[in-house]
């Protein structure tokens, strides 16, 4: 190798590391929907389709933009960054080109919005398999039925009056679970917290109880959690306080209610908002430390 082609080589390796250092500081922030988590890695669909994943490490800023200050903001929250979630994520590309996400933001309403929607597929799923369930089960029946009508000729009319009226039933379960996009509120429990408290009373624990039991009667029932807080305090200390208190309630309801986790929606913490009572009023204040639990049944299955 000549001289001069030991100075190209050098020319041409100078500048790839040198692009490869650009490379490793570019930055990158877009706007759009998780259609995917998997609590390391996150997908964002963005622009006019196209989707970018992101790595999500111990260092990622995860909070929303309705006035949780810097200091509260918890990688915990990444459990939330559930698919159909409108989020601004910023982050920048490692050596591997990979996009490590730096910051990632949410308002708390579109979160609502997400969990809901996450419930109906969830519920949406679950009644798939169901019917899917359902349907292998009738086609061993009909096999059986089958096999007896070869036996027993008289009764041909009425096995096949049963199996018509099996197929409608299904299509009209089928047809139901297609239109999972409002639910009726079937039954309703407040419970009532001491100013900085958390822990559930004692006395509401029955009735939480009572609540599992009644829910477990209505077919493709969910439950749904919500806490509040007064305006006692800082928004950031009442915006935990709401979220301990839904999630202390949620664990009775699983840990002694049985209640299965595919049938409770992720509990709300909705800090300040939406108050029932006079924040000018002790009473007022006292009204508006509630965790406000819900029996949901989806219009769609109550058949209607």
């Amino acid at each position: 190798m000549t001289g001069s082609d030991l100075r190209v080589c050098a020319v041409l390796f100078s500048l790839s590391v040198i692009l490869s250092s650009v490379a490793m500081a570019e930055n990158v922030k877009i706007e759009g929907f998780v259609v995917g988590n998997n609590g390391k890695q996150m997908t964002v669909k963005f622009g006019s389709g196209a989707e970018l994943t992101f790595v999500l490490t111990a260092d990622t800023e995860v909070s929303t933009m309705d006035g949780v200050p810097k200091d509260d903001r918890s990688s915990m929250y990444v459990t939330l960054l559930i698919p159909g979630l409108k989020v601004q994520v910023e982050g920048t590309y490692n050596e591997q080109r990979q996009a490590i996400a730096t910051k990632v933001k949410f308002k708390k309403d579109d979160l609502e919005q997400a969990q809901a929607a996450q419930a109906a597929t969830q519920e949406t799923k679950i009644q798939a398999e169901a019917n899917k369930e359902h349907l292998a089960q009738h086609n061993e029946e009909l096999q059986a039925q089958n096999e007896a009508l070869q036996k027993q000729q008289a009764q041909l009319a009425e096995q096949q009056a049963k199996i018509a009226a099996n197929k409608a039933a299904i299509a009209a379960a089928v047809a139901r679970f297609g239109q999972l996009d409002d639910y009726y509120i079937f039954d309703e429990l407040t419970l009532y917290f001491g100013n900085g408290k958390v822990d559930v009373d004692p006395k509401y624990e029955p009735q939480l109880l009572a609540l599992a039991e009644k829910a477990k009667r209505i077919e493709g029932y969910v439950i749904e959690v919500r806490g509040y807080a007064s305006s006692a305090g800082n928004v950031s200390t009442n915006q935990k306080l709401s979220e301990q208190r839904a999630q202390n309630v949620t664990n009775i309801l699983i840990q002694k209610g049985n209640v299965p986790l595919t049938r409770m929606l992720a509990p709300g913490a909705l800090g300040e908002s939406q108050p029932v009572g006079n924040e000018k009023s002790e009473e007022g204040q006292a009204e508006n430390r509630r965790v406000v639990v819900r029996v949901l049944q989806n219009k769609a299955i109550a058949g209607t």
